[in-house]
C-alpha cells in the first residue's frame, strides 16, 4: 500500500493512461486483422484514430479520479472531464459519419459517362452527412449545458414554454426554415443533383454543391452563381441531365439558294465520322427555312453530355463553313442590290405607252360583259328599230 495519497493517484493515473493506450493499439490491430485484404480499415483508422484515443484516454483519466485525494476540487474536475468526454465523443461520432459517407461516395464515382445514379447518391449522401453533423453538434451542446445544475433547474420551465418559443423562433427564422425544407425537397425528390447541368437565369453551368440553405452553380466561364434552395422549388429551370446526360444540339447556317443540300449531307457524314465527340445516335441535315433571299440549313447532332455537345457543335459548324468556302463558294450568303443611275434634273420624261385593255373577268370580251350583267342584274336596252320591226 502507498501511504502518500498523491503518489497513489499518480500511479492510478499512469496505469489508466497506459491501459488506454494499449487498448487503442489492440483495437487498431484487431481492425487491421479483421479486414486485411480491404482498404477501408486504413481509412477508418485514419479518420477515427485521434478522436478514439482521446475518448479512451479521457475515460481512463476519469476512472483514475476515484483516487483523487482532494475532495474540494473533485466536483469541478469531474465536470470538466465530463464536458471533455462529451466533446471528444462528438468528435468521434463526426469522424465515423465522415468515414461512412466517404466510403459511400468512393463507391459511386461521378467522373464516368453514365453517372446519373452516382450523382443522386452523392447528393443525398452529402446532405445526410451535413444533417448528421449538425445533429451531433446540437446534441453535444445540449449535453454540455445539462452538466450545469442551473441549466437543469430551468429545464422544466423551458419545456413548458417550448410551444411559444417554437412559434416565435419559426416566425423569426421563416426564410431559413424554408430554405432547409427546400433543400431536403430538392435532394430527396431528385429534382436537382450534384454535377447536374442546368440553365438558370440564362446562365449555363453545373451544380457544384447543394447545402441546406443554398445551391452553388459552377458556370462555364468559372464564375460561381449562388442561389437559395427556395429558388429551385418556386422558379422554373432547365435540367439537361435529369434522366440522362445525352443531349441533342442544333447547328444553323444561312446560305444562298444555289446551295446543294445533298452534297452538304454527304460532307456532314464525313465530318461526324472523323470525331469521337459524336455518340452515333443522330446526325441530320434539313432545310428548315427558305425566305428573305436565304436558305436556312439546320444540322442536328448528338453527344454524350453537354460539354461534349458544345464542342461538337463548334466542330461541325467550323467544318461546314470551311467546306462551303472551298467547295461551294456560290452557296455563301449574299445580298442582291439593284443599282440605277438617277436621271438628270430637267430631263423630259418619256411618255409611258398606253396600256391596252386585256381580257378580264368582267371586261374585254362579250362573254365577260355577259358575266358582268349577270352579277349586276343589268337590264338590256332594246334598240328602237328593233321595236318597230318587232
Amino acid at each position: 500500500m502507498v501511504d502518500n495519497p498523491w503518489l497513489a493517484f499518480a500511479l492510478t493515473l499512469a496505469i489508466s493512461v497506459v491501459a488506454a493506450l494499449v487498448f487503442t493499439a489492440l483495437v487498431a490491430l484487431t481492425v487491421r486483422l479483421f479486414a486485411r485484404r480491404r482498404q477501408w480499415p486504413e481509412r477508418l483508422i485514419l479518420r477515427a484514430r485521434r478522436p478514439f484515443r482521446v475518448v479512451v484516454l479521457l475515460v481512463g483519466i476519469w476512472i483514475s479520479l476515484t483516487a483523487w485525494p482532494d475532495a474540494a476540487w473533485l466536483d469541478a474536475i469531474n465536470q470538466l472531464l465530463t464536458i471533455a468526454v462529451i466533446v471528444a465523443s462528438a468528435w468521434l461520432l463526426g469522424a465515423l459519419v465522415a468515414f461512412t459517407t466517404d466510403m459511400t461516395l468512393g463507391r459511386h464515382r461521378i467522373d464516368v459517362p453514365d453517372n446519373r445514379v452516382a450523382r443522386r447518391i452523392r447528393t443525398q449522401t452529402l446532405v445526410v452527412r451535413r444533417l448528421a453533423l449538425v445533429l451531433i453538434v446540437i446534441i453535444a451542446i445540449g449535453a454540455i449545458l445539462l452538466t450545469f445544475p442551473a441549466v437543469r433547474a430551468v429545464g422544466a420551465s423551458v419545456l413548458a414554454s417550448a410551444g411559444i418559443a417554437s412559434i416565435v423562433a419559426g416566425l423569426a427564422a421563416q426564410s431559413v426554415l424554408a430554405n432547409i425544407f427546400a433543400g431536403l425537397q430538392l435532394v430527396f425528390s431528385e429534382a436537382l443533383r450534384v454535377d447536374d447541368v442546368v440553365v438558370v437565369e440564362g446562365e449555363w453551368g453545373r451544380v457544384g454543391d447543394i447545402t441546406l440553405s443554398y445551391v452553388v452553380l459552377n458556370l462555364w466561364d468559372e464564375r460561381r452563381l449562388v442561389l437559395p434552395c427556395t429558388y429551385f422549388t418556386t422558379q422554373p429551370f432547365q435540367n439537361w441531365t435529369r434522366q440522362g446526360s445525352e443531349l441533342l444540339g442544333a447547328v444553323e447556317l444561312d446560305v444562298d439558294w444555289r446551295v446543294s443540300p445533298s452534297r452538304m449531307r454527304e460532307h456532314l457524314d464525313e465530318v461526324i465520322h472523323r470525331t469521337d465527340m459524336w455518340d452515333g445516335r443522330t446526325a441530320v441535315l434539313q432545310v428548315t427555312e427558305a425566305t428573305g433571299g436565304l436558305v436556312r440549313v439546320r444540322i442536328l447532332v448528338t453527344a454524350s453530355d453537354a460539354p461534349t455537345l458544345f464542342d461538337l457543335r463548334c466542330y461541325v459548324r467550323e467544318a461546314m463553313v470551311t467546306w462551303l468556302q472551298h467547295e461551294m463558294p456560290d452557296a455563301l450568303p449574299v445580298q442582291r442590290v439593284l443599282l440605277t443611275e438617277p436621271e438628270p434634273a430637267g430631263a423630259p420624261h418619256a411618255p409611258h405607252p398606253a396600256a391596252e385593255p386585256g381580257e378580264g373577268l368582267f371586261t374585254g370580251s362579250v362573254e365577260a360583259q355577259e358575266r358582268a350583267s349577270a352579277f349586276t342584274n343589268a337590264i338590256p336596252v332594246v334598240d328602237t328599230d328593233e321595236r318597230r320591226n318587232g
